[in-house]
């Protein structure tokens, strides 16, 4: 049995080498190292598998929150809710750029924003709202676009996790998680169902007058080389690593396909266990499984993690200290939270190991000796 990896980039090069060197080679070929062909291809074929308007491609999916709170004129002060239970990047810039975090709970069962928490914390400060498509999964949008539409609120979505997961409204009609809100943000960071082989970003929109600012703002302020209209910043993706996008973005629905077959596995090893609760799936949500996070009950968690280890069987806890409890924000007289689902949440969610060249002896493998440690 080969070694079992969280997520086995080297493996999945090895399956499109060829086509990957080829690509690279064409761009060392074109010396153009900075928004060259690649990079505009690369939006385009975004743009229409996301089915949106504008694909605005930037450094990372850290700057693409930020791009997006600045583009969107957001001030210090303002009030932007978010979930607390995710990973820091989501409130980092929040904090950032001197706006004010409002943490909200999360739905126990799909770990994504709960739109009553929601509408709940809005004040007159309020001016936008970060829903997070957490581990893969989709949040509750059609509820959130709707009370956000009640109060006049910008809604980012932050799909670093969630790139090709389906969203179907009430009516039927079926988007792509980060193309319905106001701004969508992505990452493709190396490990994500979409990564490059170093850090990328993108930014989503259906807005034509928005799109025209967030490249302004991802471009130094200016759309006129030297003219700078807004204080901005300089956030690219290069040409070498969109000439990688472009070729695995391609494969996004068979890999996303991939991590669903390692998703059912596991749900069919852990089913009927009552110390193990696998993911679950809103009827609204497809689940492309960034993550395979399930819920433990009356397991010694850290125990498990190191019998996994012993075994050489990797583990990870997304996320063991939530937003609220982050010593960051301690400067920001923030409410004392009480966030109980959070809190109950960071001390049971467990991560195994789930990606594009798992073997069914690896799974076996892991499900057996989770099973031999929680059955014990």
């Amino acid at each position: 049995m080969r070694p079992i990896q969280m997520v086995d980039t080297k493996r999945q090069y090895e399956q499109i080498k060829p086509e990957v060197d080829a690509a690279i080679q064409e761009v060392l070929n074109s010396a153009a190292y900075i928004n060259g062909k690649a990079v505009q291809d690369f939006a385009a074929g975004l743009s229409e598998y996301m089915g949106v308007k504008h694909t605005i491609p930037c450094a990372n999916g850290t700057d693409a929150l930020q791009i997006a709170m600045m583009a969107l004129g957001l001030q210090p002060g303002d009030e932007v809710i978010t979930p607390s239970f995710t990973y820091i990047a989501t409130t980092e810039v929040v904090a950032l750029l001197r706006l004010t975090p409002v943490f909200v709970e999360v739905d126990p069962k799909t770990f994504c924003m709960d739109p009553q928490a929601m509408r709940k914390a809005i004040t007159p400060k309020t001016k936008a709202i970060v829903p997070v498509h957490l581990y893969g999964h989709a949040a509750p949008m059609e509820e959130i676009m709707q009370i956000a539409k009640e109060h006049n609120l910008y809604v980012i979505e932050d799909n670093a996790q969630a790139i090709g997961c389906d969203y179907t409204f009430s009516d039927g009609t079926v988007k792509k998680a980060g193309t319905i809100g106001t701004i969508g943000a992505t990452s493709f960071y190396p490990s994500k169902n979409l990564g490059a082989y170093g850090d990328g970003g993108a930014i989503f929109t259906n807005d034509d007058a928005l799109a025209q600012q967030l490249k302004m703002v991802a471009n130094h302020g200016q759309q006129k080389r030297y003219y700078h209209e807004v204080v901005g910043c300089n956030s690219r993706l290069d040409s070498i690593q969109a000439a990688i996008l472009n070729i695995k973005l391609k494969k996004l629905d068979t890999y996303n396909a991939a991590r669903q077959s390692v998703a059912a596995y596991y749900n069919d090893a852990f089913a009927g266990n009552e110390k193990i609760t696998t993911p679950y799936v809103a009827p609204y949500s497809k689940h492309v499984y960034h993550q395979y996070t399930m819920l433990l009950n009356g397991v010694n968690r850290d125990g498990l993690v190191a019998y996994l280890s012993e075994h050489k069987i990797p583990s990870m806890i997304y996320y063991p200290v939530p937003g609220h409890r982050q010593d960051m924000f301690n400067t920001f007289n923030l409410p004392a939270y009480n966030l109980q689902t959070t809190d109950w949440l960071t001390e049971r969610v467990i991560s195994l190991p789930v990606h594009t060249e798992m073997d069914a002896d690896q799974l076996e493998y892991i499900t057996q000796h989770v099973l031999n440690y929680v059955n014990q």
